[in-house]
């Protein structure tokens, strides 16, 4: 079991940039990956972005490549996600899940936080 907190969020105007922290907490690691996904109004929660904690191997969703980058840092057992040119379209609540696999898809994530709010607006 491992309790997963995400902080970061906020509202800012397209084109600016979010750092997103997923921080863990629990006395046993027993999982491999660190994904995040989030989910906007009227949509399907979509996988953004996962990362081996065990070695650091990263996956993306096209849409975000070259703008999201994930990353770790073990020591603080903490996740980010630094989000660069913002789109309005990447309005969501994002969520950050403990899996199994490198992974995109939901079902493969047992542990949730509770979600932060990033909102792009003008």
């Amino acid at each position: 079991q491992v309790r997963l907190v995400e902080s970061g969020g906020g509202l800012v105007q397209p084109g600016s940039s979010l750092r997103l922290s997923c921080a863990a907490s629990g006395f046993v690691v027993d999982y491999y990956s660190i994904g995040w996904f989030r989910q906007a109004p009227g949509k399907e929660r979509e996988g953004v972005a996962c990362i081996s904690i065990v070695d650091g191997i990263t996956l993306y969703e096209d849409s975000v490549k070259g703008r999201f980058t994930i990353s770790r840092d073990n020591a603080k057992k903490t996740v980010y996600l630094q989000m660069n040119s913002l789109k309005p379209e990447d309005t969501a609540v994002y969520y950050c899940a403990a899996g199994g696999i490198l992974s995109l898809l939901t079902a493969d994530f047992g542990s949730w936080g509770p979600g932060t709010q990033v909102t792009i607006s003008s």
